[in-house]
């Protein structure tokens, strides 16, 4: 059994920690609202993002940072993206023999840094960052949907302790060196579920959600290559996996989104409505700007870019790649 902090009470958060506890884990899970962490443990639920799922007695939620993280052996942060720089350097400072485990999925816009390099930013110490990445609807895997997900670290070794960690009859975990591509394919394929759901709002069929998926593995491809990754990264569960599922399923927050765009809604007022976040938008600008610096072709993300921050019509976003100039099918 081993002690393990959850920061971050999301329906990602939440549901890891169930995962967790399930495997006979200690799991202490940091709640940013006290009334939240109550609401956990007096009832066993979290009304506000997993309503019907009864989590284990064994659980036990707090609102102060310090007795989450107290005696932890392993931290698994599953906040949003723009909350770890104010998160990250609220922690104590721990042993460095504490293993990090990043379950943020994005690219911060002002720095193009992957999570996990914003979190190694913030740590007082120097430990080990595993980052975790696969098509894993949270709602699913509170529910023993099986499942199957990478976690990737440079140091093999502490991908291991983390796939010991979590590893469950529901739910399978494979270990990867390649952190770069496995943080690249989680963050990148929601900028193609934006444009798979504009796709759906405005009307146009599965023959262009398959050329959107297909073509966007290229552009995601492109980008974890100029970066380091390695390709054949984006063809495993982190970037092809990871992209069906957020194109496809109704649960994604982020192809949500994109289709109520197609249907003529506006960012703001969707974003407003929202309770969780869709960190597909913030992903996007970072990304375009990051093309757009260093002249990587990336149509299908700047599609997206124009129609959530310029108002360009998506039917006009499609037509604009449909007649591009003639080109060769080549990967990458």
């Amino acid at each position: 059994m081993s002690r393990v902090s959850v920061i971050g009470a999301g329906s990602w958060g939440t549901a890891l920690a169930k995962r967790l506890c399930e495997n006979g884990h200690a799991v202490r899970l940091w709640c940013r609202h006290l009334e939240l962490a109550r609401q956990i443990n007096s009832a066993n639920t979290n009304p506000a993002y997993l309503p019907n799922v009864l989590l284990p007695a064994s659980l036990r939620a707090f609102s102060e940072v310090e007795e989450a993280i107290d005696g932890a052996e392993f931290v698994l942060i599953a906040t949003p993206s723009h909350a770890l720089r104010t998160v990250v350097p609220g922690l104590p400072k721990l042993p460095s023999s504490v293993t990090f485990i990043s379950a943020v999925k994005g690219l911060e816009p002002q720095t193009d840094l992957r999570m996990s390099q914003v979190i190694a930013e913030n740590l007082p110490g120097n430990n080990p960052i595993v980052a975790f990445s696969g098509p894993s609807l949270a709602d699913e895997v509170a529910r023993d949907i099986p499942t199957a997900i990478v976690a990737a670290c440079e140091d093999l070794e502490a991908a291991r302790q983390v796939q010991a960690l979590l590893m469950g009859p529901f739910f399978r975990v494979y270990t990867h060196v390649d952190i770069i591509g496995v943080e690249l394919g989680g963050a990148l394929k929601n900028i193609i579920a934006l444009a798979a759901g504009i796709g759906d709002g405005a009307g146009f069929g599965d023959n262009t959600k398959a050329a959107l998926i297909t073509r966007g593995l290229v552009e995601m491809t492109r980008v974890g290559t100029y970066l380091g990754a390695d390709p054949i990264t984006f063809a495993g569960l982190s970037g092809m996996g990871d992209l069906v599922v957020t194109c496809m399923s109704k649960k994604s927050r982020n192809r949500s989104v994109g289709e109520a765009i197609g249907r003529g809604q506006k960012l703001k007022d969707i974003l407003a409505s929202m309770n969780m976040v869709a960190e597909g938008v913030r992903t996007t600008q970072a990304t375009h700007a990051f093309a757009q610096k260093h002249n990587i072709e990336l149509p299908i993300t700047r599609a997206v870019f124009e129609v959530l921050f310029e108002d360009k019509n998506p039917a006009q976003a499609v037509s604009d790649l449909m007649t591009r100039e003639a080109k060769m099918e080549k990967f990458g």
